[in-house]
């Protein structure tokens, strides 16, 4: 696939990020010329009839109410049940199906890759819309199929303008600022926070790759859950020196000091905070990964060495989250919510693991010698988090 923007060469993409990201909104015509949709109408139906693929049906008109929302999977038969028109197919994580929607996300390696969220493809036929609304993540909105009209309001959207009673933030009022409509190719980069509205002209398919943006209640209720989980339940509230207190049903300052201190020195050691986060924000929504090549058994590490050498070539699994930090001494690899320490000597492998879809064994050569990084890469392949194509 040809790269998405050479509009956005280096020094584009840092323009891009300094004047747009989260700033303003930004049409992009021709952002992926010639592009062919990877996937059609029927082929989207077929995936939204899946038990374990996220998908929602949406109705202008045709449901109980003026918005409805019907959740996955969806009967075959549903779709011949449907009207001709306002209705919209929303399939997350197409990119988990369609390898040609991984590599897509390749493109966009300017924002950091563990903030990208999915792939999610939305077809509907004419006038098909999902409303009116905002998102509370960065999105990148590609046509991949037919036109669609979007409007933008980059005015101020009041708390309480949303039609009440709906599986759906669809907004009460909405007055655009400018409109466009998208061909093929096309791309529009919305920032968290703008509201828009995009309706089917004929039959289309629109690709939206969004972004993950962790609210504050989720990383301190995530951060919470992480070290309490790891707590001995022998550490309790101890009070040795207390002392008379003139009320008993006071909570003395000594107490409140104590209570504070306990839980800030939770928060005082920056390397576990740095550690749950990597480990956090490389967790899948799935609990086992589709595997690429599943293993009747479990293969040793001296087999594993023999068949990379053989296959030259290890490529990651796209469907997992692949994230590294760097350390004072080396490195941690983070995948699918685990994390793996890499020594000094190591630490060049995180970046090559997580940055390219694939490593060649001559890359990786030296570092096979050390008897714990081969036993590692044995682990992640026996997981499937690599794999050999030819083997």
């Amino acid at each position: 696939m040809e790269k998405i923007l050479t509009l956005l060469g280096e020094r584009t993409a840092e323009t891009f990020l300094r004047d747009y990201w989260q700033k303003r909104p930004l049409l992009i015509r021709g952002a992926l010329p010639d592009f062919d949709c990877p996937i059609s109408p029927d082929e989207l139906a077929g995936l939204a009839c899946e038990e374990e693929v996220e998908s929602r049906l949406v109705l202008e008109h045709a449901g109980p109410g003026p918005w409805s929302v019907e959740h996955g999977p969806i009967e075959e038969t549903r779709f011949g049940e449907l009207p001709e028109t306002h209705w919209t197919l929303l399939v997350q994580e197409c990119n988990r199906y369609v390898p040609e929607l991984a590599e897509l996300l390749d493109q966009f390696s300017f924002i950091p890759r563990w903030r990208v969220d999915d792939v999610m493809a939305s077809y509907a036929p004419a006038h098909g819309s999902v409303g009116p609304h905002t998102d509370q993540y960065d999105v990148f909105l590609i046509q991949a199929l037919g036109t669609r009209r979007w409007q933008i309001s980059e005015g101020p959207v009041d708390a309480g303008n949303q039609l009440p009673d709906l599986d759906l933030c669809i907004m009460r009022d909405f007055r655009p600022s400018e409109e466009w409509i998208l061909q093929p190719g096309d791309m529009l980069y919305l920032p968290p926070g703008v509201a828009h509205y995009g309706v089917a002209l004929e039959d289309c398919i629109t690709l939206s790759v969004g972004f993950r943006a962790p609210s504050h209640a989720e990383l301190l209720s995530g951060f919470a859950d992480h070290v309490a989980a790891r707590l001995d339940a022998a550490q309790r509230y101890s009070d040795p020196d207390l002392q008379l207190q003139k009320s008993p049903a006071e909570i003395s300052p000594a107490a409140l000091h104590q209570v504070r201190e306990i839980l800030r020195g939770m928060l005082a050691d920056d390397k576990a905070i740095n550690h749950w986060f990597g480990e956090f924000i490389t967790e899948t929504k799935h609990p086992q990964p589709l595997a690429n090549d599943p293993h009747c058994e479990e293969t040793g590490t001296e087999q594993f060495l023999q068949d990379f050498a053989q296959a030259g070539e290890l490529f990651r699994n796209d469907e997992l989250r692949f994230a590294f930090m760097d350390e004072d001494i080396g490195a941690s690899l983070f995948i699918d919510g685990q994390a793996y320490p890499l020594n000094a000597e190591l630490a060049f492998v995180a970046p090559l693991l997580c940055d390219q879809p694939s490593v060649s064994y001559s890359q990786l050569e030296t570092a096979l010698h050390q008897n714990h990084f081969a036993d590692l890469l044995t682990s992640l392949y026996n997981q499937n988090y690599v794999y050999f194509e030819n083997i």
